[in-house]
């Protein structure tokens, strides 16, 4: 059963998924990833394809590879390579998005089994939504996700900025943007790109010697929506967050926040900046 529902209470739409609840949580035997493996059969550099437990219908659902070498975080991979991850996001935002069911491409990542993802081979996914899902078309009609203040930038590479949000609701959080007015993935141009790989591997690397171990995040990436409208406000960008608050230490989201909507956030954005920069 996969169906889209609404809650006609809050307005929330939810995907009931049920098949999913069939899918292994870990391989039987072997990563599925690696060359050889049942979803990557022949040796490959960059790879995409459908997921076989998809939230969405239709093949709208798929899984990114960023290298053949299981042990790799992203960080790990030379730039080049990380390059080559950003052409294949930019390449499949531009095909799902070209589809006539598809409004909005959001690519993202998992990393850490405390934030479920299942497999350590390095990947990410990317799901390709019938409409402008909640949270981009929030920040669409804000308009505004700027506001690297001095004190709170990480770093900088080429026309990318990383910074740390004013209000992240999340311990470690860092957002990453371009400073032209560059909409989507695929409009960036080559050196956007290779900056922005550059930065994406400055950054994580960061993260990971936060606490000196490899810690939890989840990476998404929002752009205008590809349902043919000028969202004239829509700019391209990056966001990583970590549920830890200290080294193995989860900052849980509990009743309190979530009957309320009003979340409480144990350390500061500006000490958090601090921190990163000094990790550079």
């Amino acid at each position: 059963m996969t169906e889209r529902r609404v809650d006609p209470l809050t307005g929330a739409p939810t995907w009931v998924v049920g098949s999913r609840q069939d899918r292994p949580n870990l391989p039987e035997s072997g990563c599925p990833f690696c060359v050889g493996g049942v979803e990557a059969p022949m040796p490959y550099d960059v790879r995409s394809f459908p997921n076989r437990w998809p939230s969405l219908p239709d093949d709208r659902c798929e899984v990114v590879l960023y290298t053949s070498e299981h042990e790799l975080a992203f960080w790990q991979l030379p730039v080049a390579q990380a390059r080559r991850v950003v052409d294949l996001w930019a390449e499949r935002s531009a095909a799902l998005g070209g589809r006539s069911d598809v409004a909005y491409v959001l690519v993202f990542e998992n990393r850490g089994t405390e934030v479920g993802a299942t497999i350590a081979h390095p990947h990410g996914q990317i799901y390709a939504f019938a409409d402008v899902p909640p949270a981009p078309l929030a920040e669409l009609r804000a308009g505004e996700v700027l506001d690297a203040a001095p004190e709170r930038l990480v770093t900088a590479a080429g026309g990318w900025q990383a910074w740390v949000p004013h209000a992240s609701p999340y311990p470690y959080a860092v957002r990453l943007a371009p400073e032209g007015d560059v909409p989507d993935l695929p409009s960036l141009n080559a050196s956007g790109r290779d900056d922005l790989a550059f930065i994406l591997i400055d950054v994580l690397q960061r993260l990971d010697r936060l606490f000196a171990v490899p810690l939890p995040y989840m990476l998404w990436i929002h752009q205008r929506p590809f349902d043919g409208g000028e969202w004239p406000r829509a700019r391209v960008h990056v966001e990583i967050v970590s549920p830890w608050r200290a080294s193995g230490v989860m900052r849980y989201v509990a009743a309190g926040e979530l009957g309320s909507g009003v979340f409480f956030n144990p350390i500061v954005p500006e000490d958090a900046a601090a921190r990163l920069r000094e990790l550079g």
